[in-house]
């Protein structure tokens, strides 16, 4: 049988800086049969002069008004024509044997997913990267994998990790559009549980570009917060109403827990929701992730007053 076409998706806004490692990322995969659908999301830097530079033909780009992430991606994929989908951030890179194992991976499956293993590499430089501690390398059921993934803290969902049958695709719906910040954690959840198995790819990894500069002010606004709240909240009740047993409320509690830790005291109405929502599902197991000074703050004055301190001080 021949290689199946591969479609990888990726929307891109203000990407000038990084898009072209990203594309060479692909540009030197070890397979071969792939498209690459790039739609520039009403970019306002030098991404379209970056995009013209392109010329390999399985590359496509299209422009669209500013409509958010979520929009992007989903035209790039109703562009697609491949029987196999990745979804990719214009910052991120992969392995060059990456998509082959993948595919290797899945083999002719069309009701299973396939993951890797990924680390983050901070400022630009490749030489930060470490392989993240947490993953999980074997294969099994979705709804096991979230829930040992949100054993101590919020589930990471990167786009790139996942390979995806186009079936799956068709049942799950695509990306919620009304969602920004935190999007992939509802999207990924609801594309896991409309399969049956969770399958890890070996000797395949992302490269995770950490520390932009843009986080700060995304926590402080009221749009990013909302969406980060309404993608966990909508998340964990797919894994309720798919389960709805201790381990899994314990999972939501947990994640819930992490939006707590990270947005306090950033519109604390939302907070306050989220932590009534922990009390009904019977508590959260996680500890306010601290070190230092800020360990010893914490100690003496407790978690909330500490990170009161350190949003009127500035000290992130």
């Amino acid at each position: 049988m021949p290689d199946p076409l591969v479609s990888i998706c990726m929307p891109a806004y203000n990407a000038g800086k990084y898009i072209g490692d990203a594309v060479t990322s692909i540009l030197k995969q070890s397979y071969s049969n792939w498209e690459l659908i790039i739609v520039n999301d009403g970019s306002t830097d030098d991404t379209v002069q970056q995009l013209e530079k392109i010329t390999d033909s399985r590359i496509k780009v299209f422009h669209q008004e500013n409509k958010g992430q979520c929009s992007a991606a989903n035209q790039a994929f109703h562009l697609s024509k491949g029987n196999l989908i990745k979804f990719m951030d214009a910052d991120d890179l992969i392995s060059s044997n990456y998509i082959e194992n993948q595919v290797k991976c899945l083999r002719d499956e069309t009701n299973a997913i396939a993951t890797a293993s990924w680390g983050r590499f901070y400022n630009d430089d490749l030489n930060t990267f470490k392989l993240n501690d947490d993953i999980i390398k074997q294969d099994c059921k979705p709804i096991d994998w979230l829930i040992q993934l949100m054993d101590k803290a919020q589930a990471m969902m990167q786009c790139a990790l996942w390979l995806i049958p186009r079936e799956v695709l068709d049942r799950s719906g695509l990306w919620d559009e009304s969602l920004s910040l935190i999007n992939d954690f509802e999207f990924f959840i609801r594309v896991l549980l409309c399969t049956h198995e969770v399958k890890f790819t070996d000797d395949a990894i992302l490269y995770y570009r950490s520390g932009l500069d843009n986080s700060l002010s995304r926590l402080k606004s009221r749009e990013g917060v909302e969406s980060a709240f309404n993608s966990i909240n909508k998340g964990t009740s797919y894994m309720l109403g798919y389960e709805n047993s201790h381990r899994v409320k314990k999972a939501a509690a947990n994640s819930l827990q992490s939006f707590v830790y990270t947005f306090y005291p950033y519109q604390k109405d939302l907070t306050s929701i989220a932590e009534k929502r922990i009390r009904d599902l019977g508590g959260s197991t996680i500890p306010f992730p601290a070190g230092g000074y800020t360990k010893i703050l914490r100690d003496i004055l407790g978690w909330k007053l500490t990170k009161g301190i350190k949003a009127l001080t500035g000290y992130q």
